[in-house]
């Protein structure tokens, strides 16, 4: 069995049982919760028990993961861009409607 380790937020773990890697996301120690995310990008949550059965290994962050990080937080950049540019345009187009309300009563009164 490895070392009983406590989960540390941003950590990166092998389990050497599985021959799994992973990097803890958060924890929750109110809800005795520790989320962590694999290499594939899978995430879990797993109790306080099932971490301690576990048999870790705290490893340094694998080779290129900054890389496929950086490019996901662009992504997610580029979308919020995106929804912002929806937003402003569909502002646009209230203000439009309102202004044919106001040239419908303008007809109305003549």
């Amino acid at each position: 069995m490895g070392r009983d380790y406590e989960p540390v937020k941003g950590q990166w773990y092998e389990n050497v049982e599985e021959d799994e890697t992973f990097r803890v996301l958060s924890v929750d120690e109110d809800a005795e919760l520790v989320e962590i995310e694999y290499l594939d990008g899978d995430i879990e949550e797993l109790d306080l028990d099932a971490w301690h059965e576990m048999d870790l290994e705290r490893i340094e962050e694998p080779e290129g993961w900054a890389a496929a990080s950086d490019e996901k937080a662009e992504d997610a950049d580029e979308e919020e861009e995106e929804d912002e540019d929806e937003d402003d345009d569909w502002d646009e187009d209230d203000d439009d409607d309102d202004d044919w309300e106001e040239d419908e009563e303008e007809e109305d009164r003549y």
